[in-house]
């Protein structure tokens, strides 16, 4: 079973910085996309950005391109979200979930392509 567990999540000023670890297991590693998403409260869950385990490809949301960066660590089976210049519209519940749809279909970010959800982590980022 596939299982993914988040960590990382808590309180920052606007401005600040987060790192949020994601840890997987019950997978080989190196044949997934795994990917950030988030969910604020009354809104949809979105995709945040993705990373292919096998060669490193990424893809981002526009919202967080040029401020997050996504990261593996293949011998830990973690993937990494350093998160920059926090914005309060950043604050959500952060998920990682996996996919082994095509490149081209995950790099949509959406949800519906991924599955193996984690619990999340709170990401609140105060003005």
């Amino acid at each position: 079973e596939v299982r993914f567990v988040e960590s990382g999540g808590g309180l920052v000023q606007a401005g600040g910085s987060l790192r949020l670890s994601c840890t997987a297991s019950g997978l080989n590693f190196d044949d997934y996309t795994i990917g950030w998403f988030r969910q604020a409260p009354g809104k949809e869950r979105e995709g945040v950005a993705i990373i292919s385990t096998s060669d490193g490809d990424s893809s981002y949301a526009d919202s967080v391109k040029g401020r997050f960066t996504i990261s593996t660590d293949g011998a830990k089976k973690k993937v990494y979200l350093q998160m920059n210049v926090l914005k309060p519209e950043d604050t959500a519940f952060y998920y990682c979930a996996s996919s082994t749809r095509p490149w081209w279909v995950a790099a949509a970010l959406s949800p519906a392509n991924f599955g193996s959800w984690g619990q999340g982590t709170q990401v609140t980022v105060a003005s």
